[in-house]
């Protein structure tokens, strides 16, 4: 058997599998803090130090990037959920630190990062997961498919296979089959859920398969996330109030809460024109305590503690008929009880289109 690797990039995390020559497999694991982990979040995080009167740009990646962020209190460019970006024919770069990337730069920087962090030397045989429908409005396929094989030959791999993660999860199950079956395969990742109904013939020569049918759409976990964002925190810190303009009480604009769908931009608003007209707002709101918090929220650098909080109560909803949102930072104090059939009336949207794309 000729040594390979299984990748599976994700929208929110990235795993890799190793499979040897005697075909044994082994998840490749990473070491951060003490702490053991094959789940490597797929996050980048680019900064700059002068070195011999230099200018130098490092790059970070995983909870390793999380760290530069938090840090160097958002003087940096980070990156999360770039993988969105795959099948986009409008992405066709981004400028960081004066340098023009392509999504195949962020791609093969990013698996640098994991190759390093993992501390082995990865075949030259790929298998790469990819998922039914790409996110984004209209998804060139084609595209992405180019993009990822470009990053994957940046770093040396020479035999590259894809194949649809709802087929590789299912090939996986399958190997506890006894009898012939077809199954359907939801995978729910953090920016598209995917479909897939495969068939399974367990025959003397072992097991094989034949996709039957797959689909997909652009919604998954990280909608969730903003819509416990939305009526949560946003609600804590203001949203939805009002302040009084030349003897008028007008609505707190909308516009302020829009950057908590990723948490790392709430770091550059402490140094935005926004940051100061909120400072103005809470002079004027008929709520002023809350707007206080948000500037509090903001002070606090609190972008990532509120979404590790939000997943902590999500994965509580996943298991139970509630869970707690818990955000305790300087100068702000968020407890919350969600209930499930709450949580669900708000994410209502997104699963008519996950029901929309299976019905």
């Amino acid at each position: 058997m000729t040594p390979s690797i299984g990748l599976d990039f994700g929208t929110t995390n990235t795993v890799a599998t190793l499979v040897g020559a005697a075909g044994q497999v082994e998840a490749v694991h990473f070491k951060h803090d003490e702490e053991l982990f094959d789940a490597f979040r797929s996050v980048l995080c680019f900064s700059e130090n002068e070195d011999d009167a230099r200018k130098r740009t490092n790059i970070d990646a995983g909870p390793w990037a999380i760290d530069k962020f938090v840090e160097l209190s958002g003087d940096c460019r980070f990156i999360q959920s770039f993988k969105t970006f795959a099948a986009s024919p409008h992405f066709t770069d981004t400028l960081i630190y004066n340098r023009r990337l392509k999504f195949e730069d962020l791609l093969s920087g990013f698996l640098r990062q994991v190759r390093s962090h993992a501390g082995i030397d990865f075949p030259k045989r790929i298998v790469i997961g990819r998922p039914v429908t790409f996110a984004g409005a209209a998804p060139d396929e084609e595209l992405a498919r180019t993009r990822y094989e470009d990053s994957l030959r940046a770093l040396g791999f020479e035999d590259i296979h894809h194949v649809y993660e709802p087929v590789a999860a299912a090939y996986f199950f399958a190997q506890r089959l006894k009898a012939d079956a077809t199954i359907l395969v939801a995978d729910f990742g953090g920016g598209t859920s995917d479909f897939s109904v495969v068939k399974f013939v367990v025959g003397p020569s072992g097991l094989d398969y034949k996709p039957l049918a797959h689909t997909g759409v652009g919604v998954a976990g990280d909608a969730f996330d903003y819509r416990i964002v939305d009526q949560v925190v946003a609600q804590a810190l203001g949203k939805g109030s009002e302040f009084m303009s030349w003897g008028k009480a007008l609505p707190i604009p909308n516009t302020y809460y829009k950057k908590f769908s990723r948490w790392h931009e709430l770091s550059m608003m402490r140094y935005s024109r926004d940051y100061r007209e909120l400072q103005e707002l809470a002079r004027s709101s008929l709520d002023p305590d809350r707007i206080r918090t948000f500037l509090a929220f903001l002070d606090a650098d609190a972008g990532y503690p509120m979404y590790r909080a939000v997943s902590a109560a999500k994965m509580q909803l996943s298991h139970a008929d509630e869970g707690v949102f818990s955000l305790q930072v300087a100068g702000v104090d968020i407890e919350r009880t969600i209930k499930r059939s709450e949580f669900e009336s708000w994410i209502a949207p997104e699963l008519a289109e996950i029901d929309a794309c299976v019905g």
